[in-house]
């Protein structure tokens, strides 16, 4: 048996028990939501930090990206030019080797032509001997016949 006096104080003391046990639950809950804030606030650091790095990573690639595309453009470019000049280049070593053989097909074609009128030329003369010749021939048989007759007669 407890007297009311003596009860009044065991609730006062467990009143009080119980107000420090909420404050220490209220200051373990701000410890807790502080140090889930602070581990927010790091995991924030560390995502920013991360998201710097991924940007950072993607514009490096896009500038290799870009330089290796234009390093490769110029190299085809050069490529062309210089495709261009041995194009241009045999062009003209075949416009040379075209007039060259244009001048040898001339050549040979007044060779011929000097060959052949030389050759109708020749024919000629030789027909005209011929005829000299048959001519001659038959006078000179005419001749004999003339003279054997004129023997005879």
């Amino acid at each position: 048996m407890v007297t009311k006096m003596q009860q009044e104080v065991t609730v006062q003391q467990i009143m009080s028990q119980i107000a420090n046990v909420k404050k220490d639950m209220i200051i373990l809950e701000k410890r807790g939501f502080s140090a889930l804030r602070a581990e927010n606030e790091k995991t924030n650091v560390e995502l920013h930090r991360l998201k710097q790095q991924i940007m950072d990573e993607v514009i490096k690639v896009r500038t290799d990206a870009k330089l290796d595309f234009n390093l490769e453009k110029s190299r085809v470019k050069e490529l062309y030019s210089l495709n261009e000049r041995k194009l241009l280049e045999m062009r003209t070593e075949m416009v040379a080797l075209h007039a060259q053989q244009d001048r040898a097909v001339t050549q040979t074609d007044r060779k011929i032509d000097t060959e052949v009128a030389g050759l109708k030329t020749m024919l000629e003369s030789h027909k005209l001997d011929n005829i000299k010749y048959l001519a001659g021939t038959v006078f000179t048989c005419l001749t004999v016949a003339l003279g054997f007759y004129r023997l005879w007669i």
